[in-house]
């Protein structure tokens, strides 16, 4: 029996729990009705748009968007402010339901999981049969609904929950790709961010199915790393272990919730720079060098995506640690404000393991030789070993990067 997936979605989860919650407490009018958003403030017309109605949605409100921007579109919409402890216990509730039926459950956000129909499956007559009968308890046991995407791996089951909303049960299996998932818009799939789409656009390749059909090497010329993975889940190959919370997290990372959102390259490059130094750190003391990377952004609508790559050699030094996560936060990035930023490295062996290095990385490291006659990796290591003395000894605040150094605006009458 092949390995069945679900990807469970709730639909417009905080404009729909908030609505909830006005009901319950007596209000006639259900904000889902009409042209509401969540977030932001009238008076300050600062903040983004965190969920929106479907009418707010007919006005062209785009979620992530600022709200002065949708209150263009709509001068009547409505605004509520969000409410994060009630939206934790309504995500409690709904991930308590799911739970009931297999503890096989990966929680991605607070509204959104997948979960690991297989080892259930034998209770019900067809895994859509399973699907219809959550998705209905959940709105009438709670009064919100969802989205659910079923299918063999966890990103067939992710763009099938992202088909026609709300309150849907969709499939994409394998042999349903070249009907259901070919035809849509290349920006459609799962991890094409816009500066990707744009390059795609460039090389002609409109669609899901262009991308699938391309060739992979070319994409990787274009777009790196990232070319070849989009390609991958253009023609349907994912992951397809779900990884539930017991699950015993096996690398070294850090993340920051940040005071105010990151809305530029340059500003997200300093927390990383920060991120970098505190993983590589950590790497260090535990006598680690770490073989992959990953980078994790959570948007300000609170939608989580991380996008990961291998490094070889295995390192714990915070200028590779630096560069690669740039590398990565460049591709995964689709240019709306950033709440969270985390690295997070994996792959760990010892530092004194022996470092095995195929031909591409001899010929590259001969080629860096060339360029440069000290060997970088030593410089690096002996920089961090340094400055790790020093923040032992004077605290972690003792030595600062430049990059974090605000230069002081001069009154122009002073300069002179």
């Amino acid at each position: 029996m092949r390995r069945i997936i679900f990807h469970i979605d709730v639909n417009s989860a905080y404009l729909s729990w908030t609505a909830i919650e006005y009901l319950k407490r007596g209000d006639e009018e259900d904000i889902r009705d009409i042209p509401c958003i969540i977030g932001g403030d009238r008076k300050s017309r600062h903040g983004v748009v965190l969920a929106k109605s479907i009418p707010a949605k007919a006005y062209g409100i785009r979620t992530g968007e600022p709200v002065v921007s949708a209150i263009k579109k709509c001068p009547t919409l409505r605004m509520e402010p969000p409410d994060h402890k009630m939206y934790a216990r309504y995500s409690r509730n709904l991930m308590d339901l799911l739970r009931s039926y297999t503890p096989d459950i990966e929680q991605l956000s607070i509204d959104e999981c997948f979960l690991d129909f297989t080892g259930i499956a034998h209770r019900f007559a067809t895994p859509i049969d399973a699907a219809f009968e959550i998705k209905n308890r959940i709105r009438e046991e709670f009064g919100f609904t969802v989205n659910i995407g079923i299918s063999t791996n966890k990103l067939l089951a992710k763009m099938a929950s992202d088909f026609e909303k709300p309150d849907r049960v969709h499939t994409l299996f394998p042999e349903e790709i070249e009907e259901k998932m070919w035809p849509l818009s290349v920006s459609e799939l799962y991890m094409a961010g816009k500066a990707s789409v744009e390059v795609l656009k460039k090389l002609e390749i409109r669609t899901i199915g262009e991308l699938a059909h391309a060739d992979p090497d070319y994409l990787e010329i274009h777009l790196k790393s990232h070319g070849r993975l989009l390609w991958e889940f253009a023609n349907g190959q994912g992951d397809d272990v779900v990884r539930s919370e017991g699950e015993e997290a096996k690398g070294i990372g850090n993340s920051t919730t940040l005071s105010e959102d990151v809305e530029t390259e340059e500003e997200a490059r300093k927390v990383l720079l920060m991120l970098s130094e505190s993983v590589g750190g950590r790497l260090r003391k535990a006598g680690k060098k770490a073989g992959s990377i990953t980078v994790e952004i959570r948007y300000a609508t609170f939608q989580n995506v991380s996008h990961q790559m291998q490094i070889s050699p295995p390192t714990q030094s915070d200028s590779i640690l630096y560069q690669k996560a740039c590398v990565l936060f460049h591709e995964l990035w689709n240019g709306m404000p950033i709440r969270l930023l985390g690295i997070r490295t994996a792959k760990l062996e010892e530092e004194s393991a022996p470092q095995q290095m195929n031909l591409f990385d001899y010929l590259e490291t001969i080629q860096e030789t060339q360029k440069q006659p000290k060997r970088k990796d030593e410089k690096h290591q002996k920089l961090d070993q340094a400055l790790d003395q020093i923040r032992k000894k004077f605290g972690d605040d003792a030595v600062m990067r430049a990059a974090f150094l605000k230069k002081e605006e001069k009154d122009p009458k002073e300069q002179g």
